[in-house]
């Protein structure tokens, strides 16, 4: 195949594209695909997770502006491309019941209409591949789950020239995958490693409310090696440093351990328009040479 390989990675927020398939993605920059990482929100609603910066008043008063520099300098060490789609943040509701969802808020949008956004953008970029999640969100946050439901209805609608006339020119992408990196294979693997070595794992905790999150095991089709982009992976990651405390559970393992145990990012492939054989070891299988 020698047309240039592309693949769209479609996030609700700035720092999803860090903490999910972050690796894959420096991969695929290494080898001379395009990467485009689309941002749902701007990640207005979103709390200041990093104990070390919060209470900062302008950090409070200007998180949008803030988050948005963060994804400027993690989209620069990816290496990768990035949109906005331009949608407010629904936050994270808690409490029992659940309070409503602010008015206008990203979740709230009618799919079909806000899916257009996304259609264009895709017609636009022409990915061969796009990734997402499935359809809990990974986690349940109302914006995740509201990112899956537009990207199912974009991956059907792009290449169909009757839906959204006005977005361009239609374009099919051949593969869908979930991310599925907070996988419970890998969670036990790097657990019982890190015991087995007489340190502390900061997964204990994950394992016993695994249930909480997890509706059903998911079937993990593919598995990207890409352990030699960990420490970009990471890098990108602190950079979003409201979202990320440097100091906490998100880099208690060691790199040489994680490259040893656990050394791919996992997918769920959730729809093919070409054969492949699974598992996979490359999102573009069937599309390469083809």
């Amino acid at each position: 195949m020698t047309e240039q390989l592309r693949l769209m990675a479609v996030h609700a927020h700035p720092d999803d594209e860090s903490s999910k398939g972050a690796a894959t993605m420096a991969k695929y920059v290494s080898e001379g695909v395009d990467v485009l990482v689309v941002t749902c929100t701007g990640g207005e609603r979103g709390s200041i997770l990093n104990p070390k910066l919060q209470g900062d008043p302008y950090i409070e008063e200007h998180i949008h502006e803030v988050r948005k520099k963060e994804m400027d300098e993690a989209r620069e060490i990816l290496g990768v491309k990035q949109e906005w789609l331009g949608f407010v943040d629904s936050g994270l509701p808690e409490g029992d019941p659940l309070p409503p969802l602010p008015e206008g808020c990203f979740a709230l949008e009618d799919v079909e209409a806000a899916a257009g956004r996304l259609v264009r953008l895709i017609r636009e970029f022409k990915p061969q591949v796009i990734t997402t999640y499935d359809e809990n969100g990974g986690y349940p946050h109302p914006d995740h789950i509201m990112t899956h439901k537009i990207t199912m209805v974009a991956f059907e609608a792009a290449g169909d020239p009757e839906k959204y006339p006005e977005a361009g020119e239609p374009w099919q992408p051949q593969k869908l995958y979930y991310n599925q990196g907070f996988n419970k294979p890998r969670t036990i693997a790097l657990h019982e490693a890190l015991l087995a070595r007489g340190m502390d794992s900061p997964y204990g905790e994950w394992l016993e409310r695994w249930k909480q999150f997890e509706q059903r095991e998911r079937t993990l089709t593919t598995y990207i090696p890409c352990a030699d982009f960990f420490e970009i992976r990471d890098k990108a990651l602190i950079a979003h440093a409201t979202q990320i405390d440097p100091d906490g559970g998100w880099f208690r393992v060691p790199m040489d351990i994680q490259r040893e145990v656990w050394p791919t990012e996992e997918y769920e492939l959730a729809k093919s328009l070409v054969d492949t054989s699974l598992p996979e070891d490359d999102l573009f299988t069937g599309i390469r040479n083809n």
